[in-house]
C-alpha cells in the first residue's frame, strides 16, 4: 500500500491540466503509463481509474484531496459524502493515514462512541400561508 503516492498522484491530478488530459486518455484506453513513477498497487490504480471514492477513502486518502478528485469527476457534495460512508460499509474502517490514526469509522459510529444520538433530518420548510 502506498498512500503517499496515491495522494501525490491525486494532488497533481487536481492541479495539472496536462496530467488530467493524460489521465482521461488512460481511463478510456486502459494504458497505465500515466501511473509510471508512482509506486501504486493494482488496487490503488483501479480505485483511481474507477473514481471509487469509497475505496480511496478506505485506503486513507485525505478528504481535502479526495473532495477535489470527486469534483473533478462531477460527483455532487452529498453523493461524495455518501460514497465515503458506503466505502466504510463495503470495505471496512480506514486502513491508513490520519483517519485511521484517530480511529474514525464514520459519523454514526463516531457519534455512538461519544454517546450522542443521531440528529434527525430537518423537515422541508413549508411556504407560509398568506404570503402571496
Amino acid at each position: 500500500m502506498s498512500l503517499y503516492y496515491v495522494q501525490k498522484y491525486l494532488f497533481r491530478l487536481n492541479r495539472d491540466p496536462a496530467l488530467r488530459t493524460d489521465h482521461d486518455r488512460a481511463r478510456h484506453s486502459g494504458d497505465r503509463s500515466v501511473f509510471e513513477g508512482y509506486d501504486l498497487t493494482d488496487e490503488e490504480i483501479g480505485a483511481i481509474v474507477d473514481a471509487d471514492i469509497g475505496l480511496l477513502y478506505h485506503l486513507g486518502v485525505n478528504g481535502q484531496i479526495l473532495m477535489h478528485f470527486a469534483a473533478l469527476h462531477n460527483i455532487a457534495w452529498a453523493d461524495y459524502l455518501q460514497l465515503m460512508r458506503d466505502g466504510l460499509e463495503r470495505y471496512g474502517p480506514v486502513r491508513e493515514g490520519v483517519y485511521a490514526m484517530v480511529g474514525y469509522q464514520g459519523i454514526e459510529d463516531h457519534s455512538a462512541e461519544l454517546g450522542q444520538r443521531p440528529i434527525p433530518p430537518t423537515p422541508e420548510a413549508e411556504p407560509a400561508e398568506g404570503n402571496g
